[in-house]
């Protein structure tokens, strides 16, 4: 279908685009949620750690959960601002209310006691220690043979 080069290729491309990028606010307890959850991950010879951003969220928000080799960091927030004038009347209410989690595959190998996790200063600290995955030993089924 033709479609005028005012539109560009496609008539909803620039449209959508927006859908794409997080959202911008000027709310100050809000700037940061666009910055949660970026990962720095370091080898080290004993195994990974893993620096988790978490601006704005308090230890008991943030969760950590290990299942089928999978660790799964997940953080919810409810945040309240208000501002009131000299005789108390709201002159601004915002709420905040999100969540976040993110999952990385780290081996069926690890239990959930060989990960440390400690929360500071609004970062994730997560140290993940290497564990060799075990050989499968070839058991050997052998048919009974009657006779």
């Amino acid at each position: 279908m033709l479609v005028p080069s005012i539109f560009g290729e496609d008539l909803f491309d620039s449209f959508f685009d927006d859908f794409k990028r997080p959202v911008r606010s000027n709310a100050g307890y809000n700037n940061s949620m666009i910055n949660v959850m970026r990962t720095d991950i370091k080898e080290t010879d004993a195994g990974f750690e893993l620096d988790i951003d978490l601006p704005g969220y308090k230890k008991e928000d943030v969760q950590a959960e290990l299942k089928d080799g999978y660790l799964t960091i997940s953080a919810k927030t409810n945040t309240t601002k208000e501002e009131k004038d000299e005789n108390g009347k709201y002159i601004r209410k915002e709420r905040y209310s999100g969540s976040c989690s993110r999952s990385f595959y780290v081996g069926e190998e690890l239990d959930q006691e060989d990960i440390k996790a400690k929360f500071e200063d609004g970062i994730l600290k997560v140290m993940v220690p290497k564990k060799e995955a075990k050989p499968a030993v070839e058991e050997n089924r052998y048919i009974t043979i009657e006779g």
